[in-house]
C-alpha cells in the first residue's frame, strides 16, 4: 500500500529504547522514565509537504535564511592538552542589548552578531546563579552562526537559559595556532570547556546538544565521561554514528558522491584555504594532493590522516565513530535521526545499542533529511523537539533523587567481572591467562 501521509506533512515518529529504561523521579515525587519524558515532550512531526523526501529537505538547508538573531561574545581558550596544544573559540550567548552595544569587529573577522569579550567583561562572567546552561556543538565546518543551531538555542535562551557554543578548531572564523583543525574524535576541547564552565558557574545545571559531527563528538565525550559526566542530559541530532558506513553509503550513489560528498569536501577546502599556512607546517601533508581534493574522504585522507597519525581515512572513521561509546553513556541521552537522511545514513544508526543502554532513547522519523525537518510554517522540527525535551528534563526531573533511584536499582552493577566489553576502547577485556 502506498503511503501518502507526506501529502499532509505527516512524518512517522518511532522510539527505540531499552526494555527497562532507567527510573527517573520528578520534582512532584512521581516516577517516570526517559522514554516517557521523550514521548511527552517531543511534538508530532509535521513537515513541509513540498519537501517530500530526504534529499529535498537536506538541500533546502542551503537556501539563504537569516534565522533567529542570536548575539554572541567570543572567548579564546588555550588548550591544556599536552599532545594537542593550540587554541579554540567558545561563543557565549548574550542579550540583544549587550550584543548591539558592543563595538563591532572588523568586517570578516568574526561571524555576524559576534564580538570578542573585553577583559573586564570576561572577568565579571563568574556567577553563583542556578540558571540552566546549554553547551552546543555544531556540525562539520560549521559554527555558532549556523541557523539550525540558533533555532535550537532560541526558545531556550528566550525562556532564561544561558548557552554557549564550542567551535571546532578553525571553524566560525576562529584562528588556529597549530597545524591541527578539528577532529571527529576530539573530545578534549569540549571536556576542557565543561570543566572551565563548572569553575565559573558552580551551581548551574549543564545540558548539551550536538548536531551532525558535533553530535558524534558529544556522544563520544559523554561515553568517555561515563558515571563522572556532569551534564544532566544530552541530545544528539543527525549524528552520523558510524562514519565508515556513512562514507561507503555516500560513495555508493551519484548524488551522494557528486553532491553531498563534494559539497562537504569543498567546505573543508575553504577551511584549508583560511588556515593553509598553519596546516602546511605539518611536513606530512602534501600541498598538491590537498589542493587537488574534490571529495570529503579525499580531504580526510590527505589532511586529517597525516595530521592525526591515521594510516587511512577508514581507520580515522572507525576510531571516530560513536556507536560503541553510546554503550558507556550514563546520563539521560536522546538521539534524533531521520531515516531518510542521505548523509547520516540509516544503515549507520545503532538501533541495537540503544536497546542495550537504559540511559538512552532514540527518536527517528521516516522523513526529514540531514539537519532538515523543515516545517510548513517555518523552522525545523528537530530543533523544536530537542529544545522541548531539554526543557522538560530541566523543569520536571529531580536529578538528585533520580541518581539515588538508579543507584538503588544497581543498573550499573555488572553481573560478571570477565569478560567485559570496554566501549570507549572498543575491545573485550579478558582475564589474564
Amino acid at each position: 500500500m502506498v503511503n501518502l501521509s507526506w501529502i499532509f506533512g505527516h512524518s512517522k515518529t518511532s522510539y527505540t529504547h531499552h526494555a527497562d529504561p532507567v527510573p527517573i523521579k520528578t520534582r512532584s515525587g512521581q516516577k517516570t522514565s526517559l522514554v516517557d519524558l521523550a514521548r511527552d515532550s517531543i511534538p508530532p512531526c509535521r513537515l513541509n509537504p513540498f519537501l517530500f523526501n530526504g534529499h529535498l529537505q537536506t538541500m533546502y538547508t542551503a537556501r539563504p535564511d537569516p534565522g533567529p538573531p542570536i548575539h554572541y561574545k567570543r572567548k579564546i581558550f588555550q588548550s591544556n592538552h599536552s599532545v594537542y596544544p593550540g587554541q579554540f573559540a567558545v561563543d557565549f550567548v548574550v542579550s540583544k542589548e549587550t550584543g548591539e552595544a558592543s563595538s563591532p569587529e572588523k568586517p570578516g573577522e568574526l561571524p555576524p552578531r559576534t564580538t570578542n569579550f573585553t577583559s573586564s567583561e570576561w572577568s565579571s562572567m563568574a556567577s553563583q546563579d542556578t540558571t540552566p546552561m546549554l553547551i552546543a556543538l555544531h556540525g562539520l565546518s560549521g559554527g555558532s552562526h549556523e541557523v539550525y543551531l540558533r533555532e535550537t538555542l532560541a526558545p531556550l535562551t528566550a525562556s532564561g537559559w544561558a548557552a554557549c557554543v564550542v567551535n571546532g578548531r578553525g571553524c566560525a572564523l576562529s584562528k588556529i595556532t597549530t597545524p591541527q583543525l578539528f577532529n571527529s574524535r576530539a573530545t578534549w576541547d569540549v571536556r576542557q570547556t565543561v570543566l572551565l564552565l563548572r569553575e565559573l558557574f558552580p551551581n548551574r545545571p549543564f545540558y548539551a546538544v550536538g548536531f551532525s559531527l558535533g553530535a558524534n563528538i558529544l556522544t563520544n565525550y559523554v561515553g568517555e565521561e561515563g558515571n563522572a559526566c556532569i551534564l544532566r542530559a544530552a541530545v544528539a541530532c543527525s549524528n552520523p554514528w558510524n562514519l565508515e558506513i556513512c562514507n561507503v553509503e555516500l560513495q555508493r550513489t551519484w548524488i551522494g558522491l557528486e553532491i553531498y560528498c563534494k559539497t562537504m569536501g569543498g567546505n573543508l577546502k575553504k577551511l584549508y584555504a583560511l588556515h593553509k599556512d598553519q596546516i602546511l607546517q605539518n611536513e606530512g601533508i602534501d600541498q598538491k594532493k590537498v589542493e587537488a581534493c574534490k571529495y570529503l574522504y579525499e580531504f580526510d585522507r590527505h589532511v586529517q590522516c597525516p595530521t592525526w597519525g591515521y594510516p587511512t581515512e577508514g581507520a580515522y572513521y572507525r576510531d571516530a565513530q560513536s556507536v560503541d561509546a553510546l554503550c558507556a553513556v550514563r546520563i539521560p541521552f536522546l538521539g534524533i535521526n531521520a531515516e531518510d537522511d542521505p548523509i547520516s545514513s540509516k544503515a549507520a544508526i545503532p538501533f541495537e545499542e540503544f536497546k542495550q543502554n537504559p540511559y538512552t532513547v532514540l527518536c527517528t522519523t521516516d522523513w526529514g533529511g540531514h539537519l532538515g525537518s523543515f516545517q510548513l510554517g517555518g523552522g525545523r522540527w528537530f530543533a523544536t523537539a530537542a529544545a522541548a525535551f531539554l526543557s522538560k528534563v530541566h523543569d520536571e526531573v529531580d536529578h538528585e533523587a533520580s541518581i539515588s533511584e538508579r543507584r538503588e536499582t544497581k543498573i550499573d552493577t555488572p553481573g560478571k567481572k570477565y569478560p567485559v566489553f570496554d566501549p570507549n576502547n572498543r575491545r573485550l577485556i579478558l582475564p589474564e591467562a
